[in-house]
């Protein structure tokens, strides 16, 4: 195939990536020289030579650029950014719509930032020099706004212009900014039909690994899928036709309710108050059933938080003991199960360090994993991971897995799970320990039993991808994708 192997990593604002940059007289100069742009986009003074541009939108822009040096250049979790306590200090001094305006420019930017990338490359004759500051983070945030996004042009290219000027490293870069957005407006049919092929949004060698391990045609449609905002799937306690019916969902996967992206908080919606039901990909619901009936039985949920697998435990009869390393992100977990009206033994510990007082009947190890399979819900992911991370936590995995091992009752089952698209870290860990434990089997899944067509493998093991579930339109269907083997032994 032409096209996806090529690189795709040019543009990019950091170290070791290719990045525009000014030529003579901070221009970019040669054939693409902007200041050649056309068109009536082209036409009128220029934002950069007015006194001074409305104030108005600038905060919200100022933030969103900030947050993507942080998510890109340092690999921060969007999530984490985005978050009241702990996050962007200013984000939430901002009114509710210009709050909603960031996190739609940043989800924009992250989901097409292969394309914006291209089309950056190509107005640019040469590197940004990397200690330019915040230049390219800059552009890629006015980019979204321009190609993507119903924004007035002409205020997406002014409020880059005077952010640049108000920064003291970028500064001298406003004259190409300027330059730069402004051809970007007047050939955006053009620079948009150039770029349009999904895989571009995919760094290299992550679209490599889909394409050897499902195929090139699935690992487009996988990479054309993560380009639909998400939906919201809620695992119901009960009633779950009625619950789409008031919340206008449709019913999926026995007990999830899913919401095609309804507009304002999660909160707000009717039954969250009630402790009805809680937020959980319909694909991260499927391993917690794979254990059966647990009524009753004592079973570990290993790396729990944030809690949409304990809950399920629990509204099944479970005692459930939920560990995680992490007890802010367990603070979550407990404040969930108590909107729920749930009680479980919640333990802060590292699994490497923790044993139980007593075999458990059952465990549920969700296992940290390089999560590939919520890029549809965290673009972020797709360029916070580095080739060498999967066979890194694969390494971890292993070591989990053979650990939660010895503490299952002889009779007990062990579902392995992780959220991660690569075969590294689920059906490749899984033939690793079989190898390793041969007292242990695959106890295989039946596709009756996981209640979704077409994601059981010929192991018995269960697969989902972010095209599974087809559903009309497109987007309304999809799940995360996960991976999960059921174990007992032999």
């Amino acid at each position: 195939m032409t096209g996806p192997n090529q690189d795709n990593s040019k543009g990019k604002p950091h170290k070791g990536r290719r990045n525009g940059a000014p030529g003579k007289g901070g221009k970019a100069g040669g054939r693409h020289d902007p200041k050649r742009a056309g068109g009536p986009r082209a036409s009128g003074p220029r934002p950069s030579e007015k006194a001074e541009p409305a104030t108005a939108g600038i905060p919200a822009r100022k933030i969103a650029v900030d947050i993507l040096n942080k998510v890109i250049g340092e690999r921060r979790p969007l999530d984490e950014e985005l978050r009241e306590t702990g996050g962007h200090p200013e984000l939430f001094a901002l009114e509710a719509r210009d709050r909603a305006l960031v996190r739609a420019i940043l989800g924009t930017a992250l989901r097409r930032r292969g394309q914006i990338a291209a089309i950056l490359d190509r107005l640019l004759e040469r590197p940004v020099p990397e200690k330019t500051g915040l230049v390219l983070d800059i552009l890629h945030v006015a980019a979204a706004q321009i190609l993507f996004m119903e924004i007035p042009d002409r205020a997406a290219v002014a409020i880059a212009v005077t952010i640049a000027d108000r920064d003291g490293r970028t500064r001298r870069y406003k004259g190409l900014i300027n330059a730069v957005l402004r051809r970007m407006t007047a050939e955006r049919e053009e620079l948009l039909a150039a770029n349009a092929a999904p895989w571009r949004n995919v760094p290299v060698w992550l679209f490599a690994a889909w394409q050897k391990a499902y195929g090139e045609e699935t690992a487009l449609a996988i990479a054309a899928m993560h380009l639909h905002e998400p939906n919201l799937d809620l695992a119901v306690k009960d009633g779950a036709d009625g619950w789409a019916e008031r919340l206008g969902g449709r019913v999926i996967a026995g007990n999830t309710v899913r919401l095609v992206r309804p507009g304002g908080r999660v909160e707000a919606l009717e039954g969250y108050n009630e402790g009805a039901w809680w937020v959980q990909d319909a694909a991260a619901s499927l391993p917690a059933r794979l254990l059966g009936d647990v009524a009753g039985k004592r079973v570990a949920d290993l790396c729990a938080a944030p809690g949409g697998k304990t809950a399920q435990l629990c509204a099944g009869g479970a005692r459930v003991t939920a560990i995680d390393i992490s007890a802010r992100r367990l603070e979550r977990l407990s404040e969930n199960l108590a909107r729920l009206g749930f009680e479980a033994d919640v333990v802060s510990a590292d699994l490497a360090q923790y044993t139980p007082d007593a075999p458990f009947d059952a465990i549920l190890l969700d296992a940290p994993c390089s999560a590939t399979g919520t890029i549809r819900r965290h673009p972020d992911v797709a360029w916070n991971r580095r080739p060498g991370d999967v066979a890194t936590l694969a390494e971890q995995q292993f070591a989990l897995l053979e650990r939660a091992a010895d503490w299952l009752s002889p009779a007990g089952t062990l579902v392995y799970c992780t959220c991660s698209l690569e075969p590294g870290e689920g059906e490749d860990v899984i033939t690793r320990f079989l190898a390793a434990r041969p007292e242990f089997r695959i106890s295989a899944l039946t596709p009756e039993e996981v209640g979704i067509e077409g994601v059981v493998t010929p192991r018995g093991e269960l697969r989902t991808l972010p095209v599974s579930l087809p559903l009309d339109p497109l987007a309304s269907g999809g799940l995360d994708g996960f991976y999960a083997a059921r174990l007992v032994r032999s």
